[in-house]
Parts: structure tokens; C-alpha cells; sequence
């Protein structure tokens, strides 16, 4: 089942639970909400360290397919980091043990997407002068590699989608597990923030260094058509085009696709999506809601034994084992 709501709806239905709104005794600013029951159940957390720092803790699990349908709107940079949990939108598709930067300016008119599921989350909202207080107030302190983060409302906002390190892992079950009240918890959370916010800027501007070194080698607007091709593909997993097809949808050769994609991602085409199918996969299992062959079938495995033999070249693991070693932590 698919559940299609706007985002004023959203907002209507967490208004109704505000009345369960739970503030934390030494913190007024830091509140937590139930989940709309009609959507699944959880909490969300809302905690402001400062004017213009938030962090936001979503620990759900969704009943149905949720699809939210969300107006133009204006962006402060955004931190989402996956622990569990997959999201789509027009900008980016992010899956558990990844994060997305989206940088400042304008969000169009679009969904966000996602399918039943457990998800926990930390969102970090920073506005562009508390990032831009750390570069003088000035966007011309930026270095290049940082410049698209800050955006003017009339633009389009930026996104990186990259995978959670494991000492972002740590950092994040850190915030998760705070053992400190009033104002040491929220120094020690705003600590935490910004560590976590300055390992995904070095790896940013590690990773746009190592593009524009990439770029340089292919013609100007190929590195964006082969993210465009990510996308199109993750949109299409149980039906995933040819190679020649993908190549159509964006534009370009072949051959250039072939060799600009493992550029770019270090992978081939095919090979990115079947990494991707096994992570879907392992969050299925995790889930406990399928048994190994439902999950194989969903992901796109049509032999049960290949699907087995994948995963456990993967994650060390048969799925099987995997499923009842996870149901017991």
C-alpha cells in the first residue's frame, strides 16, 4: 500500500500529536513527538542548540510506502545522516549507512519517497550565516570546492549523496546515546555537530577535488549526465535499463558512460546497482518482515542461491544467519 500526502497534511498531523509532546525537564528546547500513528510509528526530536543550529533525531518505522508531496522551498543547509533507512527525492536517493549534504537555496516543487521501512536518522540544520561565520561572513573565504553549498534563494540548491565513514557512525550513536543534561548535553551535542559537519566538508572537498580531476579528462556536462545516470538507474531497480538505454536517457555514448561511470564511482554501472540491490537487501532482512527468498525476489535476484552466494561474498554472512543474528541484538 502507498500512502500520497502533502506536506501541509504532514505538518496538520504532527500538530494533532503535539498535544503528546514530551519536553525534555532541563531543556525546553530540546521536545519530541510521536509519529503520526496513520503513517507508522516512533518519534521524531527536535533539539535547537542555538539560533540557527538544529538537530533533528527520526527514529520510525513506516507502516506503508510513504510519498510526500512537498511545495517550493527555501533551504538551509541540510546534514541528513542514514543510519538505517532510505529516502528519494528529486535531488538525491539515499539509503542506510549513507548521508546527503543539500547546500543552501532553492528546493522546487517534487516528493520525497519512502518505502516501509525502519529508518533513524540525524538531520543537522545549519543556516548559511552560521556556516558562513566560520569563512569571515564572506562566500569569497570559500574555497572553490565549498562555494555551491551556499546558494542564493533564486538557485537551485546543491547535493552530495557519499557513504558514512565509521567514525561518523560513532559520532552519530554518540549524540544518539548523550549521557549529559542541560547545558553540558547541549555543548556536548553542538560539539558533536559540527565534528560531524566538518568530516563530510573535508570528504567534500576531497571528493570535488578528485571530480574536477576526473572532469577534466571528459568533456564539460558529462560528470552530471553520469549522476543523472545513478539516479535513473536506483529509480529503475526492479526494471533496470540496458546499457545503451541508460546511455539514451542521459545523452551520452555508450562508451562514455561505461568509462566516465567507473571515473566517477569506481565501479562499474552494474556493479554499483548490484552493491546497491544487496544493501536494500540487508535492511530487508534486517526489517524481519520478509524471509530470504521475499527479499530476494525484491531486490531484483531471481535465483534464490545467487542471491545467497552474493551476500555472503559481500557481508561475510549467508542471509539466512544474517536475519537471526540481527533478530537477537
Amino acid at each position: 500500500m502507498t500512502i500520497t500526502i502533502s506536506q501541509q497534511s504532514f505538518w496538520e498531523l504532527m500538530e494533532e500529536a503535539e498535544e503528546t509532546a514530551q519536553h525534555d525537564p532541563c531543556d525546553p528546547l530540546d521536545v519530541t513527538w510521536k509519529y503520526p500513528k496513520q503513517l507508522g510509528y516512533g518519534y521524531y526530536r527536535n533539539i535547537e542548540l542555538r539560533p540557527g543550529l538544529e538537530i533533528e533525531i527520526c527514529n520510525i518505522r513506516l507502516r506503508d510506502r510513504v510519498i510526500l508531496n512537498c511545495p517550493e522551498n527555501y533551504n538551509c543547509l541540510e546534514y541528513h545522516f542514514h543510519l538505517f533507512g532510505q529516502h528519494e527525492d528529486k535531488y538525491a536517493t539515499v539509503i542506510d549507512k549513507e548521508y546527503a549534504i543539500y547546500g543552501s537555496g532553492c528546493t522546487s516543487k517534487g516528493k520525497i519517497d519512502g518505502a516501509e521501512q525502519k529508518a533513524l536518522e540525524v538531520v543537522i540544520y545549519i543556516e548559511p550565516k552560521i556556516f558562513q561565520s566560520f569563512f569571515s561572513n564572506s562566500t569569497e573565504q570559500l574555497t572553490t570546492e565549498l562555494q555551491p553549498l551556499v546558494r542564493p534563494i533564486e538557485e537551485e540548491c546543491y547535493t552530495r549523496v557519499a557513504t558514512l565513514t565509521p567514525t561518523m557512525q560513532n559520532i552519530l550513536w554518540q549524540i544518539l546515546k548523550c549521557p549529559y543534561l542541560g547545558f553540558t548535553k547541549r555543548m556536548y551535542l553542538e560539539a558533536k555537530a559540527f565534528e560531524l559537519v566538518s568530516l563530510a566538508l573535508e570528504r567534500e572537498i576531497e571528493m570535488r577535488r578528485s571530480e574536477r580531476r576526473v572532469s577534466q579528462s571528459l568533456k564539460p556536462g558529462t560528470v552530471e549526465r553520469i549522476y543523472q545516470a545513478k539516479t535513473f538507474l536506483l529509480q529503475n531497480l526492479h526494471n533496470p535499463p540496458s546499457l545503451v538505454t541508460l546511455a539514451q536517457q542521459v545523452n551520452l555514448s555508450d562508451y562514455t558512460l561505461k568509462r566516465g561511470f567507473r571515473q566517477v564511482f569506481g565501479k562499474t554501472v552494474f556493479g554499483y546497482l548490484h552493491d546497491y540491490r544487496l544493501e536494500q537487501a540487508r535492511q530487508l532482512l534486517e526489517s524481519g518482515d520478509m524471509n530470504v527468498t521475499e527479499v530476494g525476489q525484491a531486490v531484483g535476484f531471481a535465483s534464490r542461491s545467487y542471491f545467497a552466494s552474493a551476500f555472503k561474498k559481500k557481508f561475510g554472512h549467508n542471509p539466512k544467519d544474517y536475519q537471526q543474528h540481527k533478530r537477537f541484538l
